[in-house]
């Protein structure tokens, strides 16, 4: 009986160890997430011409939203995934009622705004890409194979994030798990050497993404 109760006490405790990880984890990732969507909406809204009205409406919409994510961030009693959850439902419900107070010509113009960022998204890529080539010090060959992979896996992942029949979680996932299957298929693509030098540029990488965010 003893043992039963220790054994219930270790379970206790790590699961409360656990849960106390995923709090301030939670806060953090929220947060960066909300700084971003604040930054990019700061820039998308330059383009639009917002009248007085629209403006004092989006300030009030905004308001609104702050307060609803930080009472979000504060319950600590539930998981991440319930918070993500719950996070996303303010995003959609926010970015609808943001909708709702455009013209038809401020809504093409983030549209056109839109395409433009796809636009720079794929020279980025390619900068990237030729990047990658010269520090991998990859053959035309190689280079070919992996701007194929990341052409099917791109594809791959539009049509799981168009898909009407997953839920935020289930698109998450199914993309986590796309991504970990590319990353496998670089294995039949690069030598031992090249996959290495690969593994260090993402490990630096993360250092400075993660010293840019303390």
């Amino acid at each position: 009986m003893k043992k039963v109760i220790v054994s219930l006490m270790v379970a206790s405790f790590a699961a409360i160890a656990v849960h106390a990880q995923e709090i301030p984890d939670r806060k953090r990732e929220e947060s960066r997430r909300v700084e971003k969507e604040r930054m990019f909406h700061k820039k998308e809204l330059a383009n639009l011409n917002l009248t007085e009205e629209q403006k004092t409406k989006m300030k009030s919409m905004n308001e609104h939203f702050r307060k609803q994510s930080e009472e979000l961030r504060k319950q600590d009693n539930i998981t991440v995934k319930e918070s993500r959850e719950k996070m996303e439902a303010l995003r959609k419900d926010h970015h609808a009622k943001f909708q709702s107070i455009l013209t038809a010509e401020q809504k093409a113009q983030i549209q056109k705004d839109k395409e433009a960022r796809k636009i720079k998204a794929k020279e980025y890529g390619k900068k990237r890409q030729e990047k990658m080539k010269e520090e991998l010090n990859l053959t035309e060959e190689q280079s070919a194979k992996m701007a194929e992979s990341r052409k099917a896996s791109m594809e791959k992942i539009k049509a799981i994030r168009e898909n009407g029949s997953l839920n935020d979680e289930q698109k998450k996932e199914q993309v986590k798990e796309l991504m970990k299957k590319q990353k496998e298929s670089m294995k039949s693509i690069l030598t031992e050497e090249q996959l290495q030098k690969m593994k260090e540029k993402r490990k630096d990488h993360g250092k400075r993404k993660q010293a840019e965010n303390i």
